[in-house]
């Protein structure tokens, strides 16, 4: 069976990013963001449609663009330097915004609107290259541009860049117009040559050991390198689809930030050989390795894989897969999402492991990885007391390591939270917004960050904005089950009630053993397709102290539904009794439902018998409070009493 071919284009890349974006972000964010927002409308974004480019990221600081023609590339390139140069003449050193931009022609592979391969890698890699103001451009891109437009190119030379075997010739723009000046260097003697040859080489081999000493790491990531999955088909498309799935898997792991991960050329040695998977840890220096194999058996596919402690030699997870064979990217696809979603930080084994190390070390020799996991373990299983300590925990880790974009996503998580189980509902809003903010800041590409924001701007009622992060988290991770259930949990909300349930049929498969935490975005979107039969079932992992307010409302209503009266209204009984105020009317003004879930919540409320009308206390609090005709009607009429 022939493998259909990934959809391919030659295409121009620009890369370009910030220079010295974290310092400024640290020294003034608010100003940063907004000279950033307005950098991107009045320059950058016109620049790019003027060129017929089409931007593809947008990564915090940086930006990804690709064009059909190499030229409007670099046209685009050169004009957005020169007028960025211009506008920050008449600025202070500390409001200026510097670019720097790299750009190659490449073979790339385009999948759901987004493109990868080399070339991609490449115009990145010279973007990382390039001079504060200045434009890089590949040796492919330089031979299309010959007689086409008016630049000057000086040859850098042929560049090692991260990740790319093959050396890159590299060009640099020169933006003043003016040729390059070159000077003869007069010849050393042989013997001065070689002391000086002498005295480069002890100076290199002193900055590589200062590189490798040993130093206090205060956000020590796990390392992972996925080796190449072994092919028992012996079928050239049996071993396009293990090299495939190997790449899937790199790639999808190199977008869970909490692993560094090894790139495939360093794995693929490796490649049909038995090796110790304890001298492969020592070789690659990494903690963990993860191998499998696929086999191709008439019309079905079976895989394997497991992932090894590199010190012990430990299993610490494995699984299998038995799929039929009609859809090859389908079943590539799949066990990639599978075994990722086994390895975040909410889920997997990897933290299991972690988590049981760092609850064993003193308190003063945790790392901010290692306290953010013990943080976010305190959410697993929500109540008021946990997530008390959840948020003391992370904001240690946050003060050990501010740059740690995780830790401010979980803290962030901790305060919203908290405000379904008694904490103060502004004052936790408002800091689980400030820390969401910080951590897309810290690190725009990862999933967890943007599905963090997204949660708090669709509690805050900010529909449009909240399904804008989250569909972005999604994108960068796919295969992520705590992105999956945030996105499911608002996905009544954004109109999409349907897509909400098949959501949360897809989290449950990837990851049947979820804990507690997931239950909640579970529950209500299969509450909100009315599918409530699955409601009470995800409901079975929490304990009656794991409740929400939301979850006794949406526990009672569905009872009322399916025709099961006395348990709706001993639902009913318990829940005022834990929330006393809790009536229609106050589900009716929460600010995080929509029209229509406010509707679907009115009425199963009624039907389970919920009291009808709010305190004066609680609509005191509340700006223009809606008011059900019932209420309205009783107040009416006592204000009308003698």
């Amino acid at each position: 069976m022939e493998v259909p071919p990934l959809e391919r284009k030659l295409l121009a890349i620009l890369a370009a990013d910030i220079v010295g974006y974290s310092s400024a972000m640290e020294a003034d964010e608010a100003g940063t963001i907004a000279r950033l927002r307005t950098l991107r409308a009045d320059l950058i974004d016109p620049a790019i449609a003027g060129h017929h480019g089409r931007t593809v990221k947008l990564m915090g600081d940086g930006t990804l663009v690709v064009f059909d023609s190499v030229v409007d590339a670099v046209a685009c390139a050169a004009e957005t330097q020169k007028t960025l140069t211009s506008r920050n003449a008449g600025l202070t050193e500390s409001e200026r915004l510097v670019l720097r931009i790299g750009i190659n022609l490449g073979d790339v592979a385009l999948l759901e609107g987004d493109v990868y391969g080399d070339g991609v890698n490449v115009a990145a890699r010279l973007e990382q290259l390039c001079e504060p103001g200045g434009v890089m451009i590949s040796g492919t891109a330089f031979d299309h541009l010959q007689g086409k437009v008016d630049c000057t190119f000086d040859f850098v030379g042929e560049q090692h860049v991260k990740n790319i075997l093959r050396p890159v010739r590299v060009y640099r723009m020169r933006l003043d117009g003016r040729k390059a000046r070159y000077v003869r260097v007069k010849m050393l003697p042989r013997r001065a040559m070689l002391g000086a040859l002498t005295a480069i080489v002890v100076l290199m081999l002193a900055a590589t050991a200062w590189q490798f000493w040993p130093t206090v790491v205060v956000s020590a990531k796990p390392s992972i390198a996925v080796l190449p999955f072994d092919d028992y088909g012996g079928d050239a498309g049996t071993a396009r689809l293990a090299d495939g799935l190997t790449e899937d898997v790199i790639t999808d792991l190199s977008r869970m930030r909490e692993f560094d991960v090894i790139a495939r050329n360093s794995t693929e040695l490796y490649q049909g050989k038995s090796a110790d998977i304890r001298q492969i840890g020592r070789d690659l220096n990494v903690r963990y390795v993860l191998e499998g194999s696929i086999q191709r058996q008439g019309e079905r596919l079976r895989a394997t894989a497991q992932l090894i402690d590199s010190t012990t030699g430990a299993h610490v997870w494995s699984d299998n897969w038995d799929r039929p064979v009609q859809d090859f990217f389908a079943v590539q696809t799949e066990i990639a999402n599978e075994i990722t979603s086994q390895l975040e930080m909410t889920t997997g084994p990897i933290k299991n492991v972690d988590l049981g190390v760092a609850r064993r070390k003193q308190p003063q020799s945790l790392t901010a990885y290692e306290l953010t996991l013990l943080g976010i373990e305190k959410q697993l299983s929500p109540t008021s007391d946990s997530l008390a300590e959840s948020t003391e925990i992370l904001k240690k880790a946050v003060a050990a390591d501010p740059g740690y974009a995780r830790a401010w996503a979980g803290l962030a998580e901790a305060y919203s939270m908290a405000a379904n189980y008694g904490a103060h509902w502004d004052e936790s809003n408002r800091a689980a917004m400030e820390a969401a903010e910080r951590a897309v800041a810290l690190d725009p590409n990862d999933d967890a960050t943007h599905a963090a924001l997204g949660e708090i701007l669709a509690r805050n009622g900010e529909f449009g904005r909240a399904k804008t992060e989250l569909d972005i988290a999604l994108r960068l991770n796919p295969g992520s089950f705590s992105v999956l259930t945030y996105y499911l949990s608002w996905a009544s909300a954004f109109g999409e009630p349907a897509l909400g349930a098949e959501l949360a049929d897809r989290a449950v498969r990837l990851n049947p053993n979820y804990k507690p935490w997931a239950s909640g975005g579970l529950r209500y979107a299969y509450f909100m397709a009315g599918r409530y039969e699955d409601a009470l079932k995800v409901m079975e992992r929490q304990t009656p102290d794991n409740y929400s307010k939301y979850a006794w409302v949406e526990r009672a209503g569905s009872l009322a539904v399916l025709g099961r009266k006395a348990e709706a209204e001993a639902t009913v009984k318990e829940a005022l009794r834990r929330h006393p105020d809790l009536a229609i009317e106050t589900i009716a003004n929460d600010k995080a439902f929509s029209a229509a879930e406010t509707q679907r919540h009115i009425e199963t409320m009624r039907l389970a018998g919920f009291p009808p009308c709010a305190t004066p206390e609680v609509l005191a609090q509340l700006d223009k409070p809606l008011r059900l005709d019932e209420c309205s009607a009783d107040q009416h009429k006592s204000s009308e009493r003698p």
